[in-house]
């Protein structure tokens, strides 16, 4: 059988391309933890130092390191503060034109790649999928110190700040410090009041357009976030991340007063504050002051009677989030929360280790008067003020 000249044409471009496919992965560098390819056999070197830790370039001015020799150029941008890239429809400036193009994308509402689960869609494919482990539970970037391990590179880069202590970024208006730039260019917002992005339910107002489509699913109730081993959903990836540790276990977070370990360093820092008396955050309506200021914004809406919160079932309307998730387990039926021991289900974790203490017969609460334990906060808090009544 003989080909016409464009059939045999049109047969040898086919084979060429082939050859090309082939040759072109035969060229590919595979990174043997993560899977991740590179054409360069140097750059598979560079993306490795994400796994190892390993950070050869060192800024000379502050010390702080680098995987890569790119990382370092651009941390030098914060020294000098030169922004040399110019976008020409807001006027931000950028220290490279790479991050300029990104950039300008966010005008067009370009957003190509689009995430199978959840719909959210993204400017970059690197960005999609680094979201499409949020679903999966997938996390390639192990900590070399502790063990832990995150979704993201980036992820891994800030924990790694938790062991060193770093943290390089100050705010001239309150002193605080911070591991990222780009967290300190987010905590400045709060001296300036600063929350464009309103919630059309209630009027609740962020910072972030990120916070506000997470916030917005405590009004549609979708939980796009669901846990591989039970099947439990959340609103937002911290919300299954923090619920993964419920069957790892795992709390690397320990206190130094008092040894009780936690599943991050903010849930710790919280903590901290009990040993201190710190409550710097005070009720303008009656004076009450406590240790975080979201505790102190849901205790003023007692006061000034704030129910933004609706259930769509019995339109029930509740001041916190949380109490209207409890409370829509009413009409699901759900109890979420399993005992180890028997077969018992509850609509609350406060009520599982309640329930839990009867099997275990452990009773954290004790009286430091007369050395007595319970196994609630309420009952020891009864059983102390019989003391002051039999003192006076």
């Amino acid at each position: 059988m003989s080909y016409s000249e464009p059939s045999r044409i049109k047969h040898e471009d086919t084979e060429e391309q082939t050859d090309l496919a082939e040759i072109k992965q035969q060229r590919l560098h595979t990174c043997s933890q993560c899977g991740k390819s590179f054409r360069k056999k140097e750059n598979l070197n560079v993306h490795m130092r994400i796994h190892t830790g390993e950070k050869p370039y060192t800024c000379p001015q502050c010390g702080k390191s680098f995987t890569a020799a790119a990382g370092l150029s651009y941390h030098l941008h914060i020294h000098s503060g030169e922004k040399p890239f110019n976008c020409d429809q807001c006027g931000k400036k950028f220290i490279s034109s790479s991050i300029l193009k990104q950039h300008q994308k966010v005008h067009s509402d370009e957003k190509p790649h689009v995430c199978t689960f959840c719909g959210k869609t993204f400017i970059k494919k690197g960005n999609l999928n680094v979201h499409m482990r949020v679903h999966t539970g997938k996390k390639l970037y192990t900590c070399p110190q502790c063990g832990k391990s995150f979704t993201a590179a980036a992820g891994l880069s800030y924990h790694l700040h938790i062991h060193s202590g770093e943290k390089p970024f100050n705010c001239d208006q309150c002193g605080k410090k911070f591991i990222s730039s780009s967290i300190l260019k987010q905590h400045q917002k709060v001296h300036s009041d600063e929350k464009p992005h309103v919630c059309t339910f209630c009027g609740k107002t962020f910072i972030k357009k990120g916070n506000l489509n997470v916030h917005m699913r405590v009004h549609t109730g979708k939980k796009l976030y669901t846990c591989p081993q039970c099947g439990k959903s959340f609103a937002d990836s911290s919300g299954l991340s923090y619920h993964l540790h419920i069957h790892s276990g795992e709390k690397p977070f320990n206190c130094d007063q008092c040894d009780k370990k936690f599943i991050s360093s903010s849930c710790l820092k919280q903590h901290q504050k009990v040993h201190s008396d710190e409550k710097p955050h005070v009720c303008s309506y009656c004076g009450k002051s406590f240790s975080r200021l979201n505790s102190c914004k849901l205790h003023q809406k007692t006061h000034n009677e704030v129910r933004d919160h609706m259930c769509f079932e019995c339109g029930k309307s509740f001041t916190v989030a949380a109490v209207l998730t409890r409370h829509q387990r009413i009409h699901t039926g759900e109890k979420p929360y399993k005992c180890s021991y028997c077969d018992k289900s509850f609509t609350v974790s406060g009520s599982l280790k309640r329930h839990e203490g009867l099997h275990t017969g452990e009773k954290p609460y004790h009286c430091t008067q007369c050395g007595k334990s319970f196994t609630r906060l309420r009952i020891l808090v009864t059983h102390i003020k019989k003391h002051c009544s039999v003192s006076e």
